[in-house]
């Protein structure tokens, strides 16, 4: 068994917690208001549905998506016209109202921590159609970000997890091998499946949740406090 260099975690749901559903879908009514106050409700309905069909049409062709594709879709769904000016306001003004809801685990910054004192490279790898900067606005503000040596969202990408993409533009920007990676997520389809289909070992991390998709990880953790024991067997074994 080759010998572990890098850890690569997914981001939502990995080292960051899941917001509440009901919350998440008034986080759209901010944008809605700078689209088109008047017709509030409407537009978030119609951001709503358009973020909904995005995620679905991506995820059968695992092409990525952006934030600013969904903005404008949901506006020629509304039949707004002459508003390509607000977009990024709007977009700005969704991303705002996420902020302050949005908490990382506990132990994400004590394990990432711990990765890097053994010597591992690590690195993030998130399907996303948030801009880059604003997930690394928030690595920084929780004090993540100096203990990621890499971190690469779909959104610049072409292709999102578990396209093979994903993965090797991760593992270009650490410079290390698959044989030589662990993959850390929660959804056994997109981080599963495709860190294993790349080459790597997969961590399949539940946080007392439960995903359905046929695929054996290599561990299942419930914590991310658990990785490290996982760590250490592996690279004795190495």
């Amino acid at each position: 068994m080759p010998a572990i260099e890098a850890v690569i975690f997914d981001w939502g749901g990995t080292l960051s917690q899941w917001a509440d559903q009901e919350v998440v879908d008034t986080l759209w009514r901010p944008a809605a208001d700078v689209l088109h106050a008047e017709r509030g409700d409407e537009i978030h309905q119609a951001l709503l549905e358009a973020e909904g069909a995005s995620w679905q049409t991506l995820r059968g062709g695992q092409e990525s998506g952006r934030l600013n594709e969904i903005v404008a879709a949901a506006a020629i769904s509304a039949g707004l016209t002459n508003v390509d000016h607000l977009h990024a306001d709007a977009a700005r003004a969704y991303l705002d109202a996420w902020s302050p809801l949005i908490v990382h685990h506990p132990d994400a910054l004590p394990v990432l921590a711990a990765c890097k004192s053994i010597g591992l490279k690590t690195g993030l790898l998130s399907n996303t159609h948030w801009p880059a900067e604003f997930h690394n606005m928030l690595l920084e503000r929780d004090g993540l970000a100096e203990f990621l040596d890499a971190c690469v969202y779909s959104c610049d990408l072409s292709h999102m997890k578990p396209h093979p993409i994903a993965f090797r533009a991760v593992l270009k920007a650490l410079d290390v091998a698959p044989a030589k990676t662990v993959f850390v997520g929660d959804r056994l389809h997109d981080d599963i499946f495709g860190a294993q289909q790349s080459g790597m070992r997969a961590v399949y991390a539940t946080h007392g949740m439960v995903d359905d998709f046929d695929v054996t990880p290599d561990a299942v953790i419930r914590s991310l406090s658990d990785l490290i024991p996982v760590l250490d067997r592996w690279l004795d074994l190495g």
